[in-house]
């Protein structure tokens, strides 16, 4: 019997059942895609913001000290410790290896031009060819982590290859106060050396960079007597945002207690990265560049945020949509809620029928959701982020629960009426 009321409502209203499944397909797909979005976002994000530069600075820790110690600008030299070349790759043995992005060495000296104007001569790694001692391939360098980089004439120097190890890239302004253009070839010196070199391209960097010259690692370390010595490295690491555990272990990682200490050590905050990277590398120190890592944090938690009250608005919606559909299904009905009143339907009975026949509607419609929400996702992931979106298996009992919910609070108004119905007015026209 039951059966056959609740076929005989979903056949002659279809109408409004398909409505009702289809507000619910509505509101599941945006819960499903939002959910799923906000959980794999993570990474993505973070991936996004690497392309603008390193979060993590390791220098000597010897430099680093006396730094701190006399309050010194960026840029200068307060001792003569250096970090060895040949220890970069150990960057890729730490537990965090694989959130380790992009790296890149420098070694900053002074050069004289051939006019006798000074500027300042990075040596870098420009996408550099690495086979680490895992087995693992790694192109690591200046290219990726500068992406933003212009290149107004030329282009970017290639180490593979025989003419770059006497190639360098120069600043716009540089050039221009110079009148130089990619393929010039000028003199420069530096400690008491001097070489000649080829300009390979101009940058635009928009910023102090656009007065300086970039040349490879190994030409800088010939020309100052120090071969396979950088003096700082830049590291572009994917980090979870810093919470009370990690501000804590970045003051102290000692005064954690042991389960406090693993539980941050095993966590990918930017404080653990460079604890491990101080391990791995002699001599190291390793800092977390602040102003980039706590954007980091900002912007993450507030797209997870929007993604929350883009869900829960959603849900609002389809709560609202489920009330109206359903209150007008059951006015359509009263006459035939009424006579089953009339020849003693209790109220429960005629309740549990109503919800069984939304519920059965809500069922079809969050499936249909959810898999509209799947498609959703990985229209964001493509279009935003250019990767597809991990679906995750939790979403399904959560987008389920929700659901329920809505379906249960948009009914409420329709129960309501339908407890209030009076059977003697519905069936002689008082109403």
């Amino acid at each position: 019997m039951l059966f056959k009321m609740i076929r005989g409502v979903l056949f002659h209203q279809r109408g409004k059942m398909l409505l009702i499944a289809f507000t619910i397909a509505l509101g599941a797909s945006l819960a499903t895609g939002m959910l799923n979005v906000m959980w794999d976002v993570g990474d993505k994000v973070n991936q996004e913001l690497k392309t603008y530069g390193a979060n993590i600075i390791v220098k000597p820790k010897d430099s680093s000290l006396l730094s701190e110690i006399y309050d010194a600008g960026e840029g200068e030299q307060l001792s003569v410790s250096y970090l060895n070349e040949e220890d970069l790759p150990k960057l890729k043995t730490i537990f965090w290896a694989f959130n380790i992005v992009d790296f890149t060495p420098f070694l900053t000296t002074e050069a004289v031009l051939s006019d006798g104007t000074k500027a300042q001569l990075c040596g870098t790694w420009f996408h550099h060819h690495l086979s680490l001692p895992t087995g693992e391939e790694l192109d690591a360098g200046i290219t990726g982590m500068r992406s933003w980089w212009d290149i107004t004439d030329g282009a970017w120097l290639d180490e593979s290859e025989e003419s770059a190890a006497s190639s360098i890239m120069a600043g716009t302004l540089i050039a221009a106060q110079e009148g130089w253009k990619a393929g010039d070839q000028v003199t420069l010196s530096a400690d008491g050396k001097e070489t000649s070199v080829t300009i390979s391209g101009i940058f635009d960097a928009g910023g102090d960079e656009d007065l300086q010259i970039y040349a490879p690692l190994s030409l800088v370390q010939e020309l100052t007597d120090r071969k396979g010595k950088v003096s700082t490295v830049e590291v572009s690491a994917l980090t979870t945002p810093d919470n009370e555990l990690a501000k804590r272990a970045a003051r102290n990682p000692a005064a954690l207690s042991s389960r406090d200490y693993e539980t941050w050590y095993c966590t990918a905050y930017v404080s653990a990265i460079c604890y491990q990277i101080q391990e791995a590398i002699p001599g190291s120190s390793a800092a977390a560049v602040r102003q980039v890592a706590e954007s980091e944090g900002t912007i993450l938690d507030k797209t997870r945020l929007l993604m929350i009250l883009i869900t829960a608005l959603s849900l609002i919606g389809a709560a609202l949509g489920i009330s109206n559909l359903v209150t007008a299904s059951v006015m359509e009905r009263a006459k035939e809620i009424g006579l089953l009143k009339a020849i003693g339907a209790r109220d429960g009975s005629i309740t549990g029928v109503i919800m069984t026949e939304i519920l059965v509607t809500a069922l079809l419609g969050g499936v249909a959701g959810y898999f509209m929400g799947f498609g959703f996702a990985q229209l964001i992931g493509q279009s935003v982020f250019g990767s597809a979106i991990e679906m995750k298996a939790r979403v399904i009992p959560i987008v389920a629960a929700l659901i329920l919910m809505v379906t249960l609070a948009g009914s409420l108004p329709a129960i309501r009426m339908v407890l209030r119905l009076r059977p003697a007015e519905v069936l002689h026209g008082g109403q």
